[in-house]
């Protein structure tokens, strides 16, 4: 008769291959890494990860590189337009789940389903009719078609979220809110608001690094290149034109990765947490 697996031998075989899966999904980023560190004629044809020539030409050429204010300017737009989006979305979407959540108003259920399409509805669906408003409205060429819609509870997802952690905290909170004469805002501010810390951290996590990885709308919207984000920036190091080469792209590939990995590192923990007290309530 055949013999079964021990616990510990099917426990460190179970770790064997979570440390093989790890490594093979992180080869990318390391040998990223790697060719970020070698010279420009050393970087194709070589696939192993431990460097061999060690330069920071590419860093220092790649901040040199690009129209513009260069990379450090990228860095510093990008900052710019994701603190507005996180700002803006903790505040509208807090109100808008709030109202769902807490308040009864007309047409609260049908208001709701709509806010819910937008989910499933492509941002490219409505690319055009907003672009359309935001060029009549002469604000094409700044940072504010990226950053207002964020002030307008756009992004239905977060909304969904809070509603999902508010219907988890108990009427009676409100209620004894009222009997004190409280107004619904007082009643937000003071006693509802202070309570979504898990729903409002994450919301913060998931704008920040959608925003900073987002290309599509910056290229839209930002025609000037000193209001270059990270993400274009990086593809006019890909364009012939700039003549940077491989390596400085691979440099400023690996600094773009630097705040979206350290963010995450720090707040990873509330990462779990948040989407286990904000998706998981009926």
């Amino acid at each position: 008769m055949k013999k079964s697996m021990s616990p510990v031998k099917a426990r460190k075989l179970k770790h064997l291959w979570l440390l093989i899966g790890a490594l093979l999904m992180l080869y990318p980023l390391l040998w990223l890494l790697k060719s970020s560190l070698t010279p420009e004629g050393q970087i194709m044809g070589s696939f192993s990860i431990i460097p061999g020539d060690v330069t920071l030409e590419n860093y220092e050429s790649g901040f040199r590189s690009g129209p513009g204010g260069g990379f450090p300017t990228y860095i510093v737009n990008s900052f710019i337009v994701v603190t507005g989006c996180v700002i803006g979305n903790l505040i509208s979407c807090s109100l808008a789940a709030y109202a769902f959540a807490r308040l009864d108003f007309r047409f609260k259920n049908t208001a709701f389903a709509l806010m819910l399409a937008g989910i499933m509805l492509p941002y490219h669906v409505v690319a055009i009719p907003q672009y359309i408003a935001f060029q009549e409205a002469g604000l094409v060429g700044t940072f504010w078609p990226l950053i207002l819609p964020k002030l307008l509870a756009t992004d239905a997802f977060f909304v969904f979220l809070m509603v999902q952690f508010l219907r988890g905290l108990p009427r009676s909170l409100d209620e004894a809110a009222a009997i004190d004469g409280a107004s619904p805002l007082r009643t937000f501010l003071s006693v509802i608001l202070p309570l979504m810390k898990p729903a409002l951290i994450t919301t913060t996590i998931f704008t920040f690094i959608w925003n900073w990885n987002d290309f599509f709308m910056p290229l839209i919207y930002l025609t000037n290149p000193n209001q270059y984000t990270v993400p274009l920036g990086l593809s006019t190091l890909m364009s012939t034109e700039s003549g940077a080469g491989l390596g400085p792209l691979f440099a400023m590939s690996v600094v773009s990765l630097i705040p979206v990995v350290a963010f995450f590192i720090f707040t990873q923990r509330y990462i779990i947490r948040g989407i286990a007290t904000t998706g998981m309530k009926s």
